[in-house]
């Protein structure tokens, strides 16, 4: 039903709680008429940096993520276009107040015809376990790509998190090709 998409916890932890909280706050869930990066149509959407780009959303995101690292052991997390770059920053910044810094890198869409023509920027160390990060997936098409870039470098994708899942078979087919996936919030119901 149009307007009756729901925001549930997929992993429920006292920062996570406040997470959705603040989301529905600032308005991150958007009712309208939306065309989704991967071309469906959809009566809502979900606008991450909303989130992200305050103060108390960008540190609470950051935990949540860098919590979900603690056992997977990567020298590096990514951040897909654009979604995930202020993702990646935050779990970076969040590591260094920890005291177990992992630093971050971008994906970008798309190679640029200037300035240093590449894909990825940051820290990437060629050959290590890494992290992605977005901040929605639905078909999980802008992941896959940059899960391949992070593969390109031969590095390995150990873990892959998102901040809100949209159920529409992106998280499935990750999890299907073997990738350890975590969406921190479900998007319910999927996308039409």
């Amino acid at each position: 039903m149009p307007g009756q998409s729901i925001l549930k916890l997929g992993v429920d932890t006292e920062s996570t709680r406040r997470i959705l909280e603040i989301a529905r706050e600032v308005g991150a869930l958007l009712h309208g008429e939306f065309t989704l990066a991967s071309g469906k149509k959809s009566d809502y959407y979900f606008e991450g940096k909303r989130l992200t780009l305050t103060p108390e959303g960008s540190y609470l995101v950051g935990k949540a993520v860098f919590d979900e690292l603690a056992d997977v052991g990567v020298a590096a997390i990514g951040g897909v276009a654009t979604g995930g770059y202020p993702m990646a920053t935050a779990v970076a910044l969040v590591s260094h107040l920890e005291g177990k810094p992992i630093p971050s890198f971008i994906v970008k869409e798309e190679t640029k015809e200037h300035g240093t023509k590449r894909k990825i920027e940051g820290h990437l160390p060629e050959g290590s376990r890494v992290a992605i990060v977005d901040d929605v997936i639905t078909t999980g098409g802008s992941v896959i790509r940059a899960i391949e870039a992070a593969e390109a470098a031969n590095c390995t994708v150990a873990k892959v998190i998102v901040l809100v899942d949209r159920h529409h078979g992106g998280s499935d087919k990750l999890e299907q090709s073997g990738y350890d996936f975590t969406g921190i919030i479900d998007l319910w119901p999927p996308a039409e």
